[in-house]
This record gives C-alpha cells, sequence and structure tokens, in this order.
C-alpha cells in the first residue's frame, strides 16, 4: 500500500467522500492535520457557488455562504430539501426502532415462553443474548455493503427479510426453529442501525449532524425502553406470538417506507468501479471491500477504539438495567403481573425521548462554540458534549438507584427518577459518540460506523446474558456500582480523546507516510 493510500485510510476529518474541486481553496495546514476551517465568501470564486454539475439541486435548497460555519464542500448536503430530510429523518429513525424493540419486548414474556417451548430461563436468555450477537455479527456485512452498493439497496433488503424473518418468529413450532429466526431477525435488523445512520452523514452538515442524529437516536433507544411494557400489555391480554405479529407489522410498515420515502444518498459507490473489469478483477475488489476484516481494523485507531469503548459503557448500562427489571423490582415491590414491571420501563423510555430535544443540540451548540473559539472545526470537540453526563449524571443515577433497591430505601419514586434521568443523560451522549464516528473518518464512515455497533452489541449481548447472574451472585448494589465504574473509566478514556485525539490522528498520519 502507498503512503497515500495509507494516508487516506487514517480517521482524519475531511469530507473526502466527495473531495471539494481542486481549485477551491483549501488551509494546507488544516487539511495535512484533519481540520476543516469555514470558508468565508471572499475566498471562494463565484463560479463555485454553484452545487457540483453531478448533483441534481431541483429539490435542494440554497446553500447559505454567509453562514459562519459554512465550510468548503457544504454544497454536497444540498441535494434534498430540508423537507425532504426530515421526511427520510422520520422514516429512518422508525426502522431503527425495530431491531433495538424486538430485543426487549419479548422479556416480558419470558415465562410464558419458557412454558411454551418446556426450556428454562436460562435458555431463554442465551437466546436474547445471541440476538444481540448477532446484531453486532451483521456490522461487519452491513457496514462494507453499505459503502460498496450504495444506502438504499441494503436497507430494502433488511427490511423484507426483517419482515418474514418476524413472521417466522410468530409461528415458530419448536425452540430451535425460535432461536434461528431470532437470530436471522437480529441480523437484519441492524443494517437499519448502521446503514441509516451514514445516511444522517450524506445528506447534514457536521454542524448540523448532532440535531438530526438526535431525532434518529431516539427510535434505537426508544425501542428498547417501551418494548417490554409494550410486551407486557399483550403478553396480559394475548398471546406472546402476537409481540411478534405486531413486529411483522411494524416491519411492514417500515418496508412501504425506505422503498417510497428514502432515495439513495451515497455520494459515490464503490461499485461503480467495477464497471468493465473482467470477472476476477472484480472478485477480488468486491473481497478487498467487503471483507468483515475493514470493519475491525478501525479499531487500530486509538480515537476509535474509545468512543466504541464509550458507547459500548452506555448500551451495557441499558441492557443490564432493563433485562433484569422483572427480576428485581417485582420482588422490591410485591408487583404481580407483566404488565404491572413492565411499567418501569415507561420512566427510561421517557428519558430518551425528552433527551431527543436536547442531546443532539447540545452537541451541535458545542461544535459551534468550539469553531469560534478556533476558528475552525476539529472533530474531537464535539466529543466533550457528552462528558459531564457520561462521567457523572448516568453513573451517579446508576448507584442511587442500585443502592435504593439494595437498602430498600426511597420506595418506587427514587428508582424510577433515576431510570428517567439516566434516560435524558444518554441522548446527551449518543449523538456525540456517534456523531463523531460520521465525522472522523468520512470515506469509511459506513464502516466506522459498523465498527461501533460491533463493539456495543458484544456489550449488550454481555450485559444482557451476565447481569441476573451476576446480580443473584452480589447484590444489584454492587451490580450497579460495577456499571458506573464502566461509566466513569469510559468518560475519562473520551476526555483524552477530546483532547488529545487529534495529535494521534497526525502521529497515525506520519507514521503511515512513512512506512
Amino acid at each position: 500500500m502507498t503512503g497515500e493510500e495509507k494516508r487516506n485510510n487514517t480517521p482524519t476529518e475531511a469530507v473526502e467522500e466527495h473531495e471539494a474541486p481542486a481549485q477551491q481553496p483549501r488551509h494546507s495546514e488544516d487539511v495535512e492535520k484533519g481540520h476543516s476551517r469555514p470558508v468565508s465568501i471572499e475566498a471562494i470564486p463565484p463560479s463555485l457557488y454553484q452545487t457540483r454539475s453531478h448533483i441534481s439541486t431541483h429539490d435542494g435548497d440554497v446553500v447559505n455562504h454567509h453562514d459562519e460555519h459554512y465550510e468548503v464542500g457544504d454544497e454536497i448536503y444540498n441535494k434534498f430539501s430540508s423537507k425532504h430530510k426530515v421526511i427520510m429523518v422520520t422514516v429512518l429513525s422508525f426502522s431503527s426502532f425495530l431491531a433495538p424493540i424486538g430485543s426487549t419486548t419479548i422479556l416480558a414474556a419470558s415465562p410464558e415462553v419458557v412454558s411454551t417451548f418446556n426450556t428454562t430461563g436460562a435458555i431463554f436468555g442465551i437466546s436474547n443474548a445471541l440476538y444481540m450477537v448477532f446484531m453486532g455479527l451483521s456490522a461487519l456485512v452491513y457496514g462494507p455493503l453499505g459503502t460498496t452498493y450504495g444506502r438504499k439497496k441494503p436497507m430494502v433488503f433488511a427490511c423484507i427479510t426483517f419482515t418474514a424473518f418476524s413472521a417466522g418468529n410468530a409461528l415458530a413450532p419448536n425452540l430451535a426453529s425460535y432461536f434461528i429466526f431470532r437470530m436471522l431477525s437480529a441480523f437484519q435488523g441492524t443494517c437499519f442501525l448502521i446503514v441509516g445512520a451514514t445516511c444522517i452523514g450524506d445528506i447534514y452538515r457536521p454542524v448540523e449532524r448532532g440535531t438530526a442524529y438526535g431525532w434518529f437516536l431516539s427510535g434505537t433507544l426508544i425501542g428498547p425502553a417501551l418494548g417490554p411494557f409494550i410486551g407486557g400489555v399483550i403478553v396480559t391480554y394475548a398471546s406472546w406470538r402476537d409481540i411478534f405479529w405486531l413486529q411483522t407489522a411494524l416491519a411492514g410498515a417500515s418496508t412501504f417506507g425506505v422503498i417510497f420515502l428514502v432515495p439513495e444518498t451515497i455520494h459515490r459507490k464503490r461499485s461503480d468501479e467495477l464497471v468493465g473489469l473482467s470477472r476476477m478483477a472484480k472478485a477480488n475488489k468486491l473481497w478487498h471491500w467487503m471483507n468483515p476484516g475493514r470493519v475491525l481494523v478501525h479499531f487500530r485507531y486509538p480515537n476509535i477504539l474509545v468512543v466504541g469503548l464509550a458507547a459500548s459503557s452506555l448500551v451495557w448500562n441499558m441492557y443490564s438495567l432493563l433485562t433484569p427489571i422483572r427480576y428485581v423490582l417485582n420482588p422490591r415491590f410485591g408487583l404481580q403481573t407483566p404488565m404491572q414491571s413492565g411499567l418501569f420501563y415507561i420512566a427510561p423510555g421517557a428519558g430518551y425521548l425528552v433527551g431527543t430535544f436536547f442531546g443532539g443540540r447540545w452537541a451541535d451548540h458545542v461544535v459551534k462554540k468550539y469553531i469560534k473559539k478556533r476558528v475552525r472545526r476539529v472533530p474531537e470537540d464535539r466529543l466533550n458534549s457528552c462528558l459531564i453526563a457520561l462521567g457523572v449524571v448516568i453513573p451517579g443515577c446508576m448507584l442511587i438507584y442500585g443502592w435504593s433497591i439494595e437498602k430498600r430505601v426511597g420506595g418506587i419514586p427514587l428508582p424510577v427518577i433515576c431510570m428517567f434521568v439516566q434516560g435524558v443523560a444518554q441522548l446527551f451522549c449518543f449523538p456525540s459518540l456517534n456523531t463523531y464516528c460520521l465525522d472522523v473518518m468520512q470515506k469509511q464512515s459506513s464502516e466506522v460506523m459498523a465498527g461501533n455497533y460491533v463493539i456495543r452489541y458484544f456489550f449488550a449481548a454481555a450485559g444482557t446474558a451476565a447481569s441476573l447472574p451476576i446480580i443473584e451472585a452480589i447484590g444489584i448494589g454492587w451490580f450497579s456500582t460495577i456499571s458506573a465504574g464502566f461509566l466513569i473509566f469510559a468518560a475519562a478514556a473520551t476526555w483524552m480523546t477530546a483532547r488529545y485525539g487529534s495529535l494521534w490522528r497526525e502521529r497515525i498520519a506520519k507514521s503511515s507516510d512513512e512506512e
């Protein structure tokens, strides 16, 4: 690999996938360091005001070059009107709701599923852990796929197959088929999270992505929280199989929305390079592009690894909090039915919903504040927006939640308030961490996001499988202390990345050039 090729694979901030024309003025020092400098209107020749010719602008907004946050190349994000973007984000958010809600809806019906298949609670727990594992494994496929063949085709395929596999779960005649359809639906559902997230990066400017991503994330976070409540209502009055019929209907609606309302957003598909090549040359290129190792290799960059661990600490916390609620709170407060314990899931779900209105906007606000301070945009500055929530608010809520239940103090309101506040706080973290993945390595953003989801869902699987046995062994108080410690460690590492991440990137780029 040449030095130039290696430099293109380092996590540097630039709109690499759709580079500005060579004649556009760029600040050489900022380009080398991976920074983007806002460009004034005086610095841009009038001939460059127009959107580049390969992009249709009949449906687009006019780029405001007087915007102090405008950067060279931002006209690439002007392909779709603001209204069209809102519609797309709405559909993508709804689609991203499906796989996460499928991970927890069935939790409220665990005794009923166990009885139907004449199995044990431990085996049922394994099925949920495998669901998370396959969500993680899916990222190794859909990340490269979204970069090679575009965003729309993988999502349409995933929508159709997720709908079919959800129906298979509802009709599962035995435990083996139940396991198979659960894993297959998880594998398809993750596509919405990875490819959908990359679509946000395709259509929104960096200083706008946090807000858009906050709305997109509402589906991924509200789903796991409200799933057990919905499942509890269904299983109280109907069969657990109706949970999967509801999932099938929702997936069908998502399929309709993706097909008819979400156009292709990628700026350049790798598959375009296959035209005119021999069959062997095409196979070699496809293997190079689609190799799952392309996702994992990004973890050699410390800033991407740290952000992945920070997101994983949040997901571990979320699933280890949600999974054992029925087993922890029912005996603590004398609850008798699935619907009663399911009401507790409303608290974090409401927190996620409230956080949607503020978390993404806060992340964008912090980015703009640092642009004004530095007179350029540095990707790592965005990470400063999540430090207090990640390192103080959520760990504090977990400690109060766990020990109040352990020591039987505070009654029902205290854990409910803690679950709500930590739900809000998570929406101040995820938009910052996920949008950083889109910003820092634009050309490989789909693969970087995929790697982030790989690591976070393996931690989700661990939290789902291990939370109840650990709680039974050491108690909810000490288990919550472990979760709080993980979060504090992640916050410290994220602070280090925010402060030194740009230096790490420069060092990696320099070493790549020297090899």
